[in-house]
């Protein structure tokens, strides 16, 4: 039918939509707590003549995209989906690199944290030793971790030395998802808890991945689509190789760095106390950090 009759096809989809929207709206009244995961439900709903609009002439939701009701903050704290894949194959270099992570944010939490941020590490502590338990590897020995910049490099840091020492047998992968602190622009998901107007622009990552490939990444990407739908959202991405040489313990350092304070600082200009905050540890951390901090007005001023 996509084919032979694309139209009837769009129809019936669109009359899917409008069923569920009511399904929908008739839970909410009798107190379902709902919100879009950012796959673009109510705004191809909304475009299907729902009733989802809270304010349709601004184009605003009845219900929050789940960055908006949960996500949005543990971003402006600046965690997010960290990643690493063992290019050996080996489930035991992928247990070692598990305990690696969780022997670093051990050290963290006996730092002094913001109890916002300590919350975080403490949950992604126990979710990385209880990680290999859920048998969660499907193919590539590799892990996500939720972690912040300073976890992040500290991470990398500890598994590059680990692949110098031969504790682990072959060199490691780091990434991320692109559904992270910077990595994303996109209006409906990512930086939809964005209200300085901005969210409809795609400058944090293409910043990001053009940051990233300058500071150290072994490849990056640039995308359009990853998970919301073409043209409603750009990604960018990057792999680096952590081999064992100091030279990748540099770059891991610098390019960390910028890939999630980059979106920190965006975050911190949109008015979000996470963020803000987050910015500032992030400048007395790197002294060659230098962020400009946004201004309250009043709301009565503007």
């Amino acid at each position: 039918m996509i084919s032979d009759d694309p139209e009837q096809f769009k129809g019936l989809v669109q009359g899917s939509l409008r069923r569920q929207v009511t399904a929908v709206n008739y839970l909410a009244r009798e107190g379902l707590n709902f919100w879009d995961y950012g796959n673009a439900f109510l705004l191809e709903a909304g475009r299907a003549g729902a009733d989802v609009y809270k304010n349709s002439s601004k184009g605003t939701f009845t219900y929050p995209s789940y960055v908006q009701d949960i996500m949005g903050d543990v971003f402006s704290l600046g965690f997010g989906p960290f990643r690493w894949v063992c290019t050996s194959g080996k489930a035991a270099d992928l247990n070692l690199t598990d305990q690696i992570a969780a022997d670093v944010i051990d050290e963290f939490l006996k730092t002094e944290l913001p109890s916002a941020t300590a919350e975080q590490y403490k949950d992604n502590h126990k979710w990385i030793l209880e990680a290999d338990q859920h048998e969660l590897v499907v193919g590539s020995q590799a892990r996500i971790l939720y972690a912040d910049q300073a976890g992040r490099s500290a991470i990398a840091v500890a598994i590059n030395k680990a692949v110098a020492e031969k504790k682990l047998s072959a060199p490691v992968v780091i990434s991320r998802d692109h559904h992270d602190v910077s990595g994303t622009d996109s209006p409906f998901r990512e930086t939809s808890n964005i209200y300085d107007g901005s969210a409809f622009t795609a400058d944090m990552a293409v910043q990001n991945c053009i940051g990233d490939s300058f500071r150290g990444a072994t490849w990056v990407a640039l995308h359009n689509g990853g998970g919301v739908g073409w043209g409603e959202v750009i990604n960018g991405g990057f792999g680096l190789l952590l081999d064992g040489s100091e030279d990748a313990e540099r770059r891991a350092k610098s390019m960390l760095n910028w890939d999630v304070n980059n979106g920190i600082s965006r975050r911190s200009w949109a008015g979000n106390k996470f963020a803000i905050e987050t910015i500032k540890r992030a400048m007395v951390s790197e002294p060659k950090l230098v962020v400009t901090l946004p201004n309250p007005v009043a709301a009565d001023i503007i």
